[in-house]
């Protein structure tokens, strides 16, 4: 079967689409309001079931590549939910440190794509680690449904806390070079804002569609970031005319990229909303970036 692309949608489809996984938009809403939108022939619930994701599809690095080491760690966090639980990734074979890159999920929980990015960084040289914050609850359930119910009752100062103390512990892995970056998508690029705002010396920050910090908060930003909006992003792009002037008057060193034309999610291969295009360029950019702030000396 031909992978679909955000192109065989409605745009008013995309728009429900977005509301639903975020919270905006009950199942039953989004499959009562949905069908003048659907596809000839297509219902509301293969609709639905067309836009979820395919991880197995998608999947760039098996998960048992031998040209890597992968396992479950986990990190004390006095001041959140007791303790980070994650998938951590780094080469098999490693030449002097490494840096490290924190890996933030989606408002899912680490699913089986986000453990495919780490995979990913690892490949390219970088020790990746990403956090489940679904931990606390149990885990990231296998279902990206209740992943997101479970995502409404999480503790947000306890989860934040969580994430700070994955970036400390970090620091100090025994094959890390001391330097931490930090990408997120979503939940996650808002994540990566939040971690920027309080931790002077996080060392490069990359946010896909995250929330932005207050002005307040943006004026204590330290560390350099690389930005990435989808063109096609009303809800979380409302943000970035505030947050950019606040960046600017805070002298932060930023550089942020729009992509034309594309919808939030754009850099997740395991749905309809990826866009090759936009997320190779984003991917690379992100590399260069990391490459350029975690190595040096």
């Amino acid at each position: 079967m031909a992978r679909k692309t955000a192109n065989d949608f409605h745009p008013e489809a995309l728009q429900l689409f977005d509301k639903y996984v975020h919270g905006e938009l009950s199942r039953r809403g989004f499959l009562s309001s949905v069908p003048k939108y659907a596809l000839l022939g297509l219902s509301a619930e293969a609709l639905l079931e067309a836009l979820n994701p395919r991880f197995a599809q998608a999947q760039q690095v098996a998960n048992d590549d031998p040209r890597l080491i992968t396992r479950i760690v986990e990190f004390p966090s006095p001041h959140g939910n007791g303790k980070v639980h994650g998938y951590l990734a780094q080469p098999a074979r490693i030449e002097g440190k490494l840096p490290v890159v924190l890996v933030i999920h989606e408002n899912r929980g680490l699913n089986p794509h986000i453990e495919d990015i780490a995979r990913r960084l690892a490949l390219d040289n970088f020790i990746a680690f990403a956090p489940d914050a679904l931990y606390s609850l149990g885990g990231y359930p296998g279902d990206e449904d209740k992943a997101r119910e479970l995502f409404k009752t999480l503790d947000k100062t306890k989860t934040q806390a969580d994430f700070l103390a994955a970036a400390q512990a970090l620091k100090k892995l025994p094959d890390g070079n001391g330097k931490v970056g930090a990408v997120g998508f979503c939940y996650g690029g808002g994540i990566v804002n939040y971690l920027a705002t309080q931790l002077p010396d996080l060392a490069a920050g990359v946010p896909f569609y995250g929330a932005q910090p207050s002005a307040e908060d943006a004026a204590r930003i330290k560390a350099p970031l690389l930005i990435h909006y989808a063109g096609a992003d009303d809800r979380i792009n409302a943000g970035w005319p505030a947050y950019e002037a606040a960046l600017k008057k805070a002298g932060v060193n930023y550089e942020a990229f729009i992509y034309p034309g594309v919808q939030h999610g754009f850099n997740n291969d395991t749905t309809p909303r990826f866009d090759a295009a936009a997320a190779k360029l984003a991917w690379d950019r992100t590399l260069a970036f990391f490459n350029k702030h975690l190595r040096a000396g």
